[in-house]
């Protein structure tokens, strides 16, 4: 990394003073740090603590005249490998995705040639506004890498997502951006993510907690090293990784449905929490449940076990099979017996008595017919990106 750079940009928010941080770690691990430092984000930290822990001199205005004559602004802001935005406020995210450049943060933003990482942090409130979810998604449609923040307590006192992804899970995702792992090219890989939901009548739905979350950030990870991903989602509220080929389904016959026209593939990652029944007669109009003189009995019949079906098929069975358990107790004995009973090669379970469906962070214990695995108590993502690790050998 000694010959690797970012250019940092801070803007105003609480969570600025995080970004000193991140400028220290990303030192221990050779990257230079060059950083851009809004107005907004001077009231949080100052050009002289960020000019110390860098090393580099600090820039914060546009029309500088000795900035400019010294390096300037378009120099500045395609001299290093990748731009972060550390924390992204709903302010730079909503300039960026419009293509405004009224300062040095967000001319330079514009007049990049690089990638442009953005790590938002703000309240709960915000970060849920369709204004601020539209660009979000603009963002991401034109390339660049919005992560989405953490859930927990905020310094305004309210929970929800809107905090600053951990700084030990940014190091990790920006020097996995300064360093592009090749380690799964040319592998196709199918999985599956989020819940199904199986009709009832046309209002109602049996379904599950699942977020999706794990999943997605297992495709992002595989994707990332350089694999072609197909990703079969039920629904979720989250955005799918950019580069991967989503195909949305709803039921689980939809799921199977397209697993199998995803076929061949090199690998089959099934995340996805499917409903293991479903109502075996959906109404056609809206049951009227209240009122009613007799409760309402529904019949039940079984899904497709999609798992099961890929790892015994006997024409484009994709060479390694990965199923995961969710249990609430007993986890690895449980998991031992699936691994068994559905012929795949791995076995990836997790418990998911605590708020892991739906949370944001997760441990794993990997099963195989030799042995088993536990991973750290890590977020979804860095868990993702263990796991991907593994699959890259095991395809190697």
């Amino acid at each position: 990394m000694a010959d690797r750079s970012i250019l940092l940009i801070i803007t105003g928010g609480v969570a600025a003073f995080k970004s000193l941080e991140l400028i220290r770690e990303l030192g221990r691990a050779g990257v230079k740090s060059r950083v851009i430092l809004t107005k907004a984000a001077q009231e949080f930290v100052t050009p002289l603590s960020v000019s110390a822990l860098s090393g580099e001199k600090c820039f914060t205005e546009l029309f500088d005249l000795n900035d400019e004559a010294e390096m300037g602004h378009i120099e500045l802001s395609r001299s290093a490998d990748l731009v972060v935005v550390c924390p992204a406020t709903a302010d730079i995210l909503a300039k960026a995705a419009n293509g405004l450049a009224n300062d040095l943060a967000s001319t330079a933003i514009l007049a990049t040639d690089k990638r442009v990482l953005f790590a938002p942090a703000m309240n709960v409130r915000m970060w849920q506004h369709e204004a601020v979810q539209r660009n979000v998604q603009r963002l991401r449609d034109d390339g660049a890498i919005v992560l989405d923040p953490d859930e927990g307590l905020m310094a305004c006192g309210e929970f929800g997502p809107g905090r600053l992804p951990e700084i030990s899970a940014l190091k990790a995702r920006i020097l996995a951006e300064l360093t592009p792992d090749t380690s799964l090219s040319g592998q196709h890989i199918l999985i599956t993510a989020g819940p199904t939901r199986e009709p009832i009548d046309p209002v109602r739905y049996l379904s599950n907690h699942s977020s999706g979350r794990q999943g997605y950030a297992i495709a992002e990870a595989l994707q990332a090293r350089g694999a072609k991903v197909t990703l079969v989602s039920g629904p979720v509220s989250i955005a799918p990784p950019n580069g991967v080929n989503l195909v949305p389904v709803e039921t689980a016959q939809d799921m199977l449905k397209a697993c199998e026209t995803a076929l061949p593939a090199d690998a089959f990652i099934s995340v996805a929490a499917v409903a293991d029944w479903r109502p075996a007669k959906p109404a056609k109009s809206k049951l009227k449940i209240k009122g009613g003189d007799e409760p309402v009995a529904l019949e039940f019949v079984e899904n497709p076990d999609i798992l099961k079906t890929l790892s015994h098929k006997t024409k484009n069975r994709p060479g390694l099979v990965i199923g995961f358990a969710a249990e609430t107790n007993d986890v690895e004995a449980y998991a031992r017996g699936k691994l068994e009973k559905k012929g795949c090669d791995w076995i990836i379970a997790n418990d998911v008595s605590g708020d892991v469906m739906g949370g944001m962070n997760n441990q794993v214990n990997l099963i195989t017919k030799d042995g088993a695995e536990r991973s750290p108590n890590a977020s979804k993502t860095q868990i993702a990106n263990w796991i991907a690790d593994r699959i890259a050998k095991a395809l190697s």
